[in-house]
């Protein structure tokens, strides 16, 4: 029956696996698994000079919304101060991209991405913690980068080097 009607999902603040992520925290509000692959939304607190470094994804969107601290986000295209507040949208097509929490306060964020997938790509790559418990960022030798790399291009990803954006 495709018109079934479904319950809403509920969340409290310390509801869903918490997984350390390249030193961020990352929680998995809504995955693709539950949207039938349409969006997933997850929430991320990001401690001072953490954040991705320049990547791209083609195939999806990715937003932001900073719900507290502030961000430094950079893109081939521009660099801007995200503060609570904020929102961030990267469209599809594949433009470098990354963000820094330059600030000495933690940064939280709510991520949407569209379609699903990048959760997926979380999953692998990060580790569980319990919620407040923030592990320190893995030591990015030669042989984790690889690793690192290769799980990013499975999920539709490249990765670019730490200066690539200047």
């Amino acid at each position: 029956m495709e018109n079934e009607k479904k319950a809403p999902k509920t969340l409290g603040a310390t509801d869903s696996e918490t997984l350390s992520v390249m030193g961020g925290n990352y929680r998995i509000l809504a995955s693709g698994k539950e949207t039938g692959g349409a969006f997933a939304t997850i929430e991320m607190m990001v401690p001072p000079g953490g954040g991705p470094g320049p990547h791209a994804h083609p195939q999806f969107e990715e937003s932001f919304y900073i719900v507290d601290g502030e961000v430094e986000v950079k893109s081939e295209a521009s660099t801007y101060i995200a503060a609570k507040g904020a929102f961030v949208s990267i469209p599809k097509g594949g433009i470098v991209h990354g963000f820094k929490n330059k600030s000495d306060k933690m940064a939280h964020l709510l991520c949407m991405v569209v379609p699903a997938g990048l959760e997926e790509m979380f999953l692998e790559m990060g580790q569980p913690v319990k919620s407040g418990e923030f592990l320190p960022p893995p030591t990015m030798d030669p042989e984790t980068a690889k690793k690192m790399a290769a799980v990013a291009e499975k999920y539709g990803q490249k990765l670019f080097p730490p200066d690539y954006l200047g």
